[in-house]
């Protein structure tokens, strides 16, 4: 899976960007027909502590998938979205399986 990472109004580090490979990369274990995959870092500007915010969109043949979770880390949020995003590809083989 091809994964692109976009940073908005920052330079991203290597570790993170190694990590986003790494977690989405799992995600091909749960539907193996992703295409790609857009993961965009933004970091608000609020007193609050949580202003990471990390959207990823899937490209999976017919669809795509997107989430967006805002965490104090970016690690956290790319945590949870991968999460959510293993429950949606989940349910999409589970729907396509029961068409076949």
């Amino acid at each position: 899976m091809k994964v692109s990472v976009h940073a908005v109004n920052f330079t991203v580090d290597r570790k993170l960007v190694d990590f986003i490979h790494e977690r989405l990369g799992k995600l091909e274990k749960f539907y193996d027909k992703v295409v790609s995959s857009d993961v965009f870092l933004k970091v608000e500007k609020t007193s609050d502590k949580e202003n990471k915010v990390v959207e990823v969109k899937i490209h999976v043949p017919g669809d795509d998938f997107m989430v967006k979770k805002q965490c104090k880390t970016f690690e956290e949020a790319i945590e949870i979205s991968a999460e959510s995003l293993e429950r949606l590809l989940i349910k999409r083989k589970e729907k396509i399986r029961t068409h076949i």
